[in-house]
Order: C-alpha cells, then structure tokens, then sequence
C-alpha cells in the first residue's frame, strides 16, 4: 500500500504592505471620525465585508479599533486596515 500524502500547507497570505503616509493617512482619518462621532466603512484585509460603524475607541496599546453598530463592538486590528471611507 503507497504511503499517505499529507496535503500541503499552504503558505498564509501576507498583509500587504503600505508605507509610512499611507499608514499615517488612515491614522489621521480614523481619529478625525472618532472625534466627529461619524460612521465609517473600513476594508479590512482578511475579511470579504467592510466593517461599518462609529469608532468608539482607538486602542494604542493593542492597536486595535473600536467599531460599534447597532450595539455590536467589532475590534480591528489597525494594520489589517487597508482603507476607510464614509458611508454612501
């Protein structure tokens, strides 16, 4: 009997990568919304929907963002944030 292939793993996809201003960018919009108290659509890397909501806090030590809709918390990581964008 021929010996059992284990499947492959497969390589984990990496993060793309965005230089410091476009880092620094989203930054600046996340607390500019958090401080208007707007809702906001952030593309998360990872994830098929964007994330809708109000920031309600910006975490500096786990580097996570607060998103609150409709009394549902989802917390972001901030580097898996590619984009945000006002609702339409």
């Amino acid at each position: 009997m021929p010996p059992v292939e284990k499947p492959k793993k497969k390589a984990k996809d990496k993060r793309p990568t965005r230089d410091e201003a476009i880092l620094e960018e989203i930054g600046e919009r996340l607390v500019e919304a958090k401080n208007e108290e707007s809702e906001v659509v952030l593309t998360v890397w990872g994830l098929d929907e964007p994330v809708q909501g109000v920031i309600v806090a910006l975490d500096t030590r786990t580097r996570l963002v607060h998103v609150e809709k409709q009394g549902d918390l989802t917390k972001v990581p901030f580097m898996d944030i590619m984009k945000v964008d006002n609702p339409d």
